[in-house]
């Protein structure tokens, strides 16, 4: 009887839906490598040659694969998430162990095109862990979440800190990058295969709303206490040198921490088995099965039924062409189809918003590590700006989720007036770069990773609560199609070109000139000033078209965007083996 008890709670701890919400953070943990783009950079720019411009295409390629992935939405809405990830685990590997063999030369040496392919198939597999991971946890929790966002997309910025620390631990802290492109090509790609069976998407009839939201606080608390322990590591590197033996033993514990919301999984499931055994304890025994035919309703009642089918107006609505309804989608928070929210005016302000919002923070991101070594930074500053941006991502996903959640519950404000709020913010971070104020590089690492975090979960949780769940799979990679623009226009036409004009310029006052297959360098300033003014601008512009969705919603949040949840009760309780 124990070992059947034991074996029953087992299965329910690892097929209940809270155990998919720690499956999901250990997916998401590993998977946010393209963030920390700027470790490696300058390695593949050196060892293959590149100037500016073309390293900054390689980066819009990194992040047009990272975020342009609505095959992997459409490939979502008709298979499991286990087969999502999985094929998420096949396309990292591929991608990033292909660069590995070119940086480290056990390959000829690809060309430009080549090189964008490579990282354009690695990156894409966050879409991947996105699709495969993040979608159910919504799904299973939806009366939460603005929090279940921004607390999983936080851990993915989060990874990029967690991927630093790993690379220390391994490689030591003066290495060359090519362990860490071979790291990022294994390590995320197994997370995925491990964990891929224990994601799902499952429904229960009592769904205890205060009962989660406590589970979601408490895993809060754990991951602001790991990434407190982490600021205070990279607070430590930099008075201390560790040894690669201290790397090792940091790593124990970031690992140590990142694990413990299995705890909180193993309570929550708990109290769900617990009960459910009471339930069927205090049941009647199973009552004799009678079948009993319906009767025929009256023919008064049947043609009442079927009267309406007969009018002009449904007629009209059946025979009417696919292509009417697009442009006249249903109202805000009604599940939208995919062409309705796509051409939604509330969806092409968003778009806009984030090619020029996140645009200019992608642009950070990548360039970190050129922008500190322009202004004489160490390449080990260049690691701390790397972490900083990771550790404040992930306070800004998910400070961001809770406080919006709480604004809107307590206050009704809209949840679009706090994405006005952080692009405003993040013109700060852009102009300390801009005119390289004292500290300013470190303060602007805070600054735009919190921002840049921020901005990721307002504008997947408003795509939730305006165009509904049911294509929500699609539409969350939909939402993404933006930034790979806004990185292309300020990483490369912008922050490339003026960065090699300036590096040019440079070298002709020297009475020199580049030879071809020669690494482009610029110092000083002036390499990225005029191109962070041109990006703070334009982030600020981006910040005074999201107040007009501010004014266009504000009715619909001041209503109760989560009653249809309330009043729909679902269909049943997990069942110990999910069959898909």
């Amino acid at each position: 009887m124990v070992e059947s008890n034991a074996l029953s709670f087992t299965n329910q701890l690892v097929q209940g839906r809270f155990f998919v919400v720690f499956s999901t953070i250990i997916i998401l943990s590993f998977i946010g490598t393209s963030y920390i783009f700027g470790l490696y950079s300058n390695d593949i720019k050196s060892t293959l040659g590149y100037d500016q411009t073309t390293l900054n295409l390689i980066s819009f390629f990194k992040d047009f694969g990272a975020y342009v992935s609505v095959h992997v939405g459409l490939l979502g809405e008709v298979s499991p998430p286990w087969v999502v990830l999985c094929l998420g685990a096949l396309v990292n590997f591929v991608g990033y162990f292909l660069i590995w063999l070119s940086v480290t030369h056990k390959i000829a040496r690809p060309p430009v095109w080549q090189m964008c392919l490579f990282i354009c198939i690695g990156a894409n597999s966050m879409g991947f862990a996105n699709t495969g991971g993040l979608v159910p946890c919504v799904k299973n929790f939806p009366e939460n979440r603005g929090v279940v966002i921004g607390l999983l997309k936080g851990y993915i910025g989060l990874g990029g800190a967690i991927m630093a620390q790993l690379y220390h631990a391994l490689y030591g802290s003066n290495s060359q990058a090519e362990g860490i492109i071979l790291l990022i090509a294994w390590l995320p790609a197994l997370a995925s295969l491990v964990f891929s069976f224990t994601v799902r998407v499952l429904k229960v009839v009592d769904r205890q709303v205060k009962r989660e939201r406590n589970f979601f606080n408490h895993t809060l608390y754990l991951g602001l206490f790991l990434a407190a322990f982490i600021l205070v590591i990279l607070l430590v590197e930099k008075k201390v040198e560790f040894s690669k033996g201290g790397y090792g033993a940091s790593f124990g514990v970031i690992m140590f921490l990142l694990v413990l919301p299995i705890f909180l999984v193993y309570r929550e499931e708990l109290y769900i088995w617990k009960s459910k055994l009471e339930s069927n304890n205090e049941s009647n025994p199973i009552p004799e099965i009678k079948i009993v035919s319906q009767p025929d309703l009256p023919e008064s009642k049947n043609q009442d039924i079927i009267k309406p089918l007969n009018n002009n107006n449904t007629r009209d609505q059946i025979s009417s062409p696919w292509y009417r309804n697009v442009f006249s989608p249903p109202s805000s928070g009604e599940d939208h189809t995919i062409l309705q929210a796509t051409f939604s005016i509330d969806m092409i302000i968003l778009y806009l918003a984030t090619v020029c919002g996140i645009g200019g923070n992608l642009t950070t991101i990548d360039n970190l590590g050129q922008i500190g070594a322009s202004l004489g930074y160490s390449k080990k500053s260049v690691g701390t700006f790397v972490s900083l941006v990771s550790i404040w991502q992930y306070l800004g996903r998910v400070l961001g989720g809770f406080i919006s959640e709480s604004l809107l519950t307590k206050y009704k404000l809209p949840r679009p007036l706090c994405l006005t709020f952080i692009l405003l913010l993040s013109c700060i971070g852009h102009l300390l770069i801009a005119f390289d104020a004292p500290y300013g590089l470190y303060i602007a690492s805070v600054i735009l990773g919190f921002c840049f975090g921020a901005e990721w979960t307002y504008l997947f949780t408003i795509i939730s609560e305006l165009f509904g769940l049911k294509y929500y799979a699609t539409l969350y990679n939909y939402g993404s199609l933006a930034a790979p623009l806004g990185s292309y226009i300020f990483n490369v036409k912008v922050a490339g070109h003026l960065y090699d004009r300036e590096g040019v310029r440079q070298l002709e006052a020297l009475g020199l000139t580049r030879k071809v297959g020669q690494e482009l360098v610029c110092t000083g300033v002036k390499c990225y000033q005029l191109a962070y003014i041109i990006i703070a601008g334009c982030t600020f512009f981006a910040g005074i078209v999201s107040f007009i969705l501010v004014a266009r919603t504000r009715k619909f949040y001041k209503g109760d965007i989560y009653k249809k949840f309330q009043d729909n009760g679902e269909t049943e309780l997990p069942s110990v083996i999910d069959k898909s």
